[in-house]
């Protein structure tokens, strides 16, 4: 196996991570790709290896929030991550969800080269999103400083960044027929 590092863009894994129980993590398939496995064996490892991974490294996802998962994929507009076993009409199981920990810990107990050199990119990936979110946390704390120092005059102004602060909402699909209005 060759010693150069494949690097994966940032922004493969950062569509792969998801908030769930208010934990960021990767569910097991996308995690099994990036380590250069199959899911099945990345969840024998797992199973094998259970004392590893506590529920704050991974839980199983329940119906309810693997439903809506798969429809915040759908919504994105990204390809499905979900991997599907066909014959069987989807999974046969609930997927796994693991965090930033978990993701290490898999690659420990996968033991092979490129686990563990993915999951440096894994790694990297859930720092630069805390970053990201650390980073906003601070500037709406300076701007919640400066909108009390000042008076209502700039209440206009700092309404405007925060609204600029807020991520936009993802575009809903519109479903049925709609007829555009025509001159006459």
């Amino acid at each position: 196996m060759s010693k150069a590092l494949v690097t994966i863009p940032i922004e493969r894994i950062e569509q792969t991570i998801f908030v769930v129980r208010g934990e960021r993590v990767i569910l097991d398939a996308e995690l099994a790709k990036l380590y250069g496995v199959t899911a099945k064996r990345l969840n024998e490892q797992v199973r094998r290896n259970r004392e590893r991974f506590p529920e704050d490294f991974m839980f199983q996802l329940t119906k309810e929030e693997f439903a809506e998962l798969k429809s915040e994929i759908d919504a994105s507009n990204l390809r499905s991550q979900i991997a599907t076993a066909r014959s069987h009409g989807g999974r046969r199981y609930l997927p796994h969800a693991f965090t930033e920990h978990g993701a290490i810990m898999a690659a420990n107990v996968l033991n092979s080269e490129r686990a563990v050199r993915a999951s440096v990119e894994v790694v990297r990936t859930f720092v630069r999103l805390r970053q990201m979110l650390a980073s906003n946390a601070e500037l709406a704390r300076k701007l919640e400083e400066l909108e009390k120092k000042y008076d209502r005059q700039f209440k206009v102004v700092f309404d405007a960044i925060r609204q600029l602060m807020t991520p936009p909402e993802p575009p809903q699909k519109q479903i049925g027929f709609h007829a555009k209005s025509v001159k006459r």
